[in-house]
């Protein structure tokens, strides 16, 4: 006879400028909930590593990528991903939530303690729509995992990122030929026509998700334009 799950038990629960954010444990696993909604968790991170990984792909046709942003910290999987990468010698992440980067130094350790001490990384707390006004033609790729997808938002701030205007900030943070890599927990079509419209090569790569949770996730890619 299979025995009940066990309960999630809160770690931590603390309130943002952007609401609630809580840190449980399911099954030894840890689960980032905002809001109430799901956010991310350790279970997988198969879609978050390959955010990067075909980012870096695409831009290895013009030459290796040097210089990456990784928007959005996470649990760390797009950040284990790119330290991985032997040819990035900076990996800048931004990440908007404090308290969060801080669960890197206490209960995410051991995931991410040996990445986030990798010379080549440094983790900006702020706005990554502020950053990416501020770097003009600073990355030679650009990765968003900031939230659920562009119809999918858990905070009412973050969809101005995924609008016209947001788009051509992270545009204007690429070097020539650089790669923009946008990840959604869903395919989003009327999304991936907004690329096509300041981007070559676009392309809406969709991975399977793992644990039955739906899907597939959805990494929108595409390549600044030169001139």
């Amino acid at each position: 006879m299979t025995g009940s799950p066990e309960p999630p038990e809160v770690l931590e629960r603390v309130t943002t400028p952007r609401g609630e954010l809580v840190l449980r444990r399911v099954d030894g696993e840890l689960e980032v909930i905002s809001n109430g909604t799901f956010l991310m968790d350790t279970r997988d991170g198969r879609s978050e590593r390959a955010l990067v990984r075909v980012a870096l792909a695409a831009r290895r046709r013009f030459g290796a990528a040097r210089t990456l942003l990784v928007g959005g910290l996470g649990v760390g999987f797009s950040l284990l991903e790119a330290v991985s990468d032997p040819d990035l010698e900076r990996i800048v992440v931004v990440e908007i939530e404090p308290v969060l980067v801080g669960w890197h130094a206490t209960h995410l350790s051991r995931l991410t303690g040996a990445a986030l001490a990798d010379p080549r990384v440094q983790v900006v707390v702020g706005d990554v729509a502020a950053h990416l006004a501020e770097h003009p033609a600073g990355y030679d790729a650009v990765c968003l995992d900031v939230d659920n997808g562009p119809d999918w938002t858990v905070t009412e701030t973050n969809r101005a990122l995924y609008s016209a205007d947001g788009l051509a900030r992270c545009v204007r943070a690429l070097a020539p030929a650089g790669v923009l890599a946008i990840w959604s927990a869903r395919p989003v079509p009327r999304y991936a026509e907004l690329l096509a419209g300041r981007l070559d090569d676009v392309q809406v790569i969709e991975v399977a998700t793992s644990l039955g949770r739906g899907g597939p996730d959805a990494i929108f890619t595409g390549i600044r334009r030169p001139g």
